[in-house]
């Protein structure tokens, strides 16, 4: 899944990266502040284009947003790294546990004084588990309507765990972090066309490849035809139109909430003018964020504006 694609560092710590090919318990003794400092610490061992707790989130908020990274990067690693689903079971399990006021694992010994604070449905947690057992047996997308629905259990959960954690419930608010959500994801699917084929994995729908005429052989072949240039500019497009719309939800929010949700939508806005900056064409080099693009997206977060 396009959550994070990192590998975790070596040295990060003894507990973490035992904790990374199995659901079972790591070797130690966790309270609950050394639970949430395995949270932390298991976080800030992967590196993406936007981390889970940017800089601009309250530091008091950090914790908790480690604890729900640490959940869902675990649960991650044991469909794409290590395709079982008894993992996830075993997970899910943990879940449970969790949210009967008896966990073991760290993680979840976190997550349920997270939960706890800030009342949180099990709903999210739950359709997070979902799409990383999809992602076990991947079989690709027909529509763009399959594959936002495939966002709707893989990235959507988080921008509503992140709601929940300011105290924002509503259906409205939920809504728009949805298109948020869902328009980051899709703009990462895109910036990563050759990376995911080198696993297998084609996000394009296909729909949208015939329409275009572009096939799975072309996209195996690396060719950047026009068809295919054509085809990206119109999944930009349609990202670029959910970013837009569900950046609203910057204006809905406090402050604090605000700049962060700008920092992710700005994201993958930024993402998507590097798209364009290599007219498409994905296969020669995979796009990327410069220095200044990382300056202005701060920039813009600290003064309020979406840039497009």
């Amino acid at each position: 899944m396009e959550t994070a694609r990192a590998h975790l560092q070596i040295d990060a710590t003894q507990h973490v990266a035992s904790a990374v090919p199995t659901a079972k318990l790591p070797a130690g003794n966790f309270d609950l502040p050394a639970s949430y400092e395995f949270c932390a610490r298991l976080a800030k061992s992967h590196y993406e284009n936007f981390t889970v707790a940017s800089w601009l989130m309250p530091r008091e908020m950090r914790p908790h947003m480690y604890a729900i990274y640490a959940y869902a990067r675990m649960a991650d690693d044991f469909a794409d790294e290590h395709h079982d689903l008894a993992m996830l079971d075993d997970w899910e399990r943990e879940l449970d546990s969790a949210y009967a006021g008896a966990p073991r694992h760290p993680v979840f010994i976190a997550l349920a004084d997270t939960i706890r604070r800030f009342q949180i449905p099990r709903e999210p947690f739950q359709d997070l588990l979902t799409a990383f057992r999809s992602d076990v047996d991947f079989k690709g997308f027909e529509t763009l309507d399959d594959l936002l629905g495939y966002s709707r259990y893989s990235a959507n959960p988080v921008g509503r765990l992140v709601l929940f954690l300011f105290g924002y419930r509503d259906a409205e608010r939920q809504h728009l972090s949805d298109l948020v959500c869902s328009g980051l994801q899709l703009a990462n699917f895109w910036q990563d066309v050759a990376v995911d084929l080198g696993k297998d994995r084609i996000y394009l729908p296909r729909r949208d490849m015939e329409r275009f005429g572009v096939t799975a052989n072309n996209l195996a072949a690396h060719t950047s035809s026009r068809e295919f240039r054509k085809l990206m500019r119109h999944e930009v497009e349609i990202a670029r139109a959910m970013l837009a719309e569900g950046g609203e939800l910057h204006r809905r929010v406090d402050k604090r909430l605000s700049r962060d949700i700008l920092m992710f939508a700005g994201g993958g806005m930024a993402i998507l003018r590097a798209i364009e900056r290599i007219d498409c064409d994905v296969f020669r080099s995979r796009p990327e964020l410069t220095k200044i693009d990382y300056l202005k997206l701060g920039w813009n977060a600290l003064c309020g504006r979406l840039e497009a």
